[in-house]
C-alpha cells in the first residue's frame, strides 16, 4: 500500500506493534524442552490479546498462528506437539497478522540456548545483511540494487541467497505489490521503490542452497541442496531518507 494519512500510518504502526510484540515475546519464551505448538500457541494469544488475527491462518488457512521452522526447515514451519526444541537448534518464527484493516509481518532466525552448532555467524549475517539493505532503501532506489547488495554481502561471508523467496509489498492484504523482493539482481527488473510505500523486506541467506523447496506437509520449506538458512524481516515504510522501521520493536538487531 501507499500511505496516504496520517491515520493510515497510524493503522500500520498498530498492526506492527503487534507483530512485533509477538515476535519478541515468543523469541524470549522459547526454551529447551517446550514444543513448538507450545510456543505458537503462546504467541497466538498474544496477537488476540491484540486484536490482530494470524495472517497465514486468515490468508491461506495455515495450520498455525505463526510459522516455526526448526534446523534445516528454511520456512513456514508448521507448529507441533511432537517438535520439541533443543538446545543449540537454530529456529525462525515468522509473525504476520491483520489488525482493523492493517497487515504486518517480520520475522526472526535465533539461535536457542547455547550455539552448540554454530549457527550464530550465520544468524549474524543475515541481521547485518538486513540493516545494510534497508539502510540503503528510498524512494527511487531500484529494487534490483538492493538484491545485489542482499547477495554481495552474503558472498563476502561465505554463503549463499535463496534465490526463488523474496520480500513483498504489504499494507492492505498480506503480499501486494511490489512482489518478488529478491535477494539477488534480476537485471530485467526496472522497477523502483516507491515513496510512502509499506514493503516488507526480509533476508534469505544460506549455507548451501540457493531453490527453497516445499516438503511433503505442502507447508515447510527446506533447501535444495540441504544446509541451514536464517531469515530476517521488517515491515517499513519507504520515504525520501532513511525508512520508517514499524516493527522496530521487535529488536531483532540488539
Amino acid at each position: 500500500m501507499s500511505i496516504q494519512n496520517e491515520s493510515e500510518l497510524i493503522g500500520m504502526q498498530e498492526a506492527s506493534k503487534a507483530v512485533a510484540y509477538t515476535l519478541k515475546a515468543m523469541i524470549d519464551f522459547a526454551k529447551p524442552g517446550m514444543s513448538t505448538k507450545d510456543l505458537d500457541d503462546f504467541g497466538g494469544k498474544i496477537l488476540a490479546d491484540f486484536g490482530a488475527k494470524s495472517a497465514p491462518c486468515l490468508t491461506y488457512g495455515f495450520p498455525g498462528w505463526t510459522c516455526i521452522s526448526v534446523n534445516n526447515e528454511f520456512c513456514h514451519g508448521i507448529p507441533s506437539e511432537k517438535r520439541i526444541l533443543k538446545e543449540g537448534d537454530l529456529i525462525n518464527i515468522d509473525v504476520s497478522a491483520e489488525l482493523n484493516g492493517f497487515w504486518a509481518d517480520n520475522g526472526s532466525s535465533f539461535v536457542i540456548g547455547k550455539d552448540f552448532h554454530k549457527h550464530q555467524k550465520l544468524v549474524d549475517a543475515s541481521k547485518e545483511i538486513l540493516k545494510k539493505a534497508i539502510n540503503q532503501i528510498k524512494g527511487g532506489v531500484k529494487i534490483s540494487d538492493i538484491g545485489y547488495l542482499m547477495e554481495t554481502e552474503a558472498k563476502k561471508r561465505g554463503y549463499k541467497v535463496i534465490k526463488n523467496l523474496g520480500g513483498h509489498g504489504i499494507g492492505r492484504s498480506l503480499h501486494e505489490q511490489p512482489d518478488e523482493l529478491l535477494n539477488y539482481r534480476n537485471r530485467f527488473d526496472q522497477r523502483r521503490f516507491k515513496k510512502n510505500s509499506v514493503v516488507a523486506i526480509e533476508t534469505f541467506i544460506s549455507t548451501t542452497s540457493s531453490i527453497a523447496e516445499t516438503t511433503e506437509d505442502g507447508w515447510t520449506m527446506i533447501g535444495n541442496k540441504g544446509g541451514f538458512m536464517a531469515q530476517h524481516e521488517h515491515t517499513i515504510v519507504i520515504t525520501d531518507g532513511k525508512p520508517i522501521i514499524l516493527t522496530a520493536m521487535n529488536d531483532i538487531w540488539n
